[in-house]
């Protein structure tokens, strides 16, 4: 009986519901929650680069970006990091998050992507490089695609000072949207010398179609 009480009490709730039932092994999440995040690791293109993801922009994954870029829902990385692992990460020499400028910075407290980076970049031991810097934008509504695309540009800065330099690397964000972003710093890795700049996201927006789609991780 003592034994029982000790292996409850070891019992991890799950970290959406926080139900102790069905605790699905391999994650922080019951059964239920993790089906209903619909993890399909695929990639798609988006202006000519391929970008691995897991599952698409939609609920409840969408609300738990949101409160983990937004509300300071740090705890939620413990399933990012679940989501993540289902990814083919590839062989690389660095890890470089999605910059985000430095009003963001201040805003939130927090670079979002940063935050997802550790996840990959810890426990296989790869440096975190941020050799870009990301301006703030200027207001976007009144401009046309081509005006917004070279604004989106003109935001990811080279730091003079980075000396650092690696050839293989990994792009982390939380949404691909347009890839507008993904493209602009892949363009300025590319300048630094980077041959292979690989991308992986948690979600994509929706409109994209898979190139190639995995299996149906939800109720492994």
């Amino acid at each position: 009986m003592f034994n029982h009480l000790k292996w409850l009490n070891r019992i991890k709730p799950c970290a959406l519901c926080q139900s102790t039932w069905f605790k699905h092994q391999q994650t922080s999440l019951c059964f239920e929650c993790w089906q209903q995040l619909n993890i399909k690791p695929s990639t798609i293109q988006q202006r000519g680069i391929t970008i691995q993801v897991a599952t698409s922009y939609q609920f409840p994954i969408d609300r738990l970006i949101q409160q983990f870029k937004y509300q300071q829902a740090l705890h939620h990385s413990v399933i990012f990091n679940d989501v993540l692992s289902r990814l083919n990460i590839p062989q690389v020499q660095a890890v470089v998050p999605m910059p985000i400028s430095s009003q963001r910075l201040q805003q939130r407290g927090y670079n979002q992507a940063y935050l997802l980076a550790q996840l990959i970049a810890r426990p296989r031991q790869l440096p975190i490089w941020m050799p870009i810097e990301r301006v703030h934008a200027e207001q976007q509504k009144n401009l046309d695609r081509s005006e917004r695309i070279q604004n989106i540009e003109a935001q990811f800065v080279i730091q003079a000072k980075n000396k650092i330099r690696y050839r293989r690397v990994l792009i982390i964000d939380d949404v691909v949207t347009t890839g507008s972003s993904i493209y602009a710093l892949k363009n300025k890795l590319h300048n630094l010398g980077c041959h292979q700049v690989h991308v992986i996201c948690i979600a994509h927006a929706a409109g994209f179609k898979p190139m190639h789609a995995g299996p149906d991780l939800g109720s492994d």
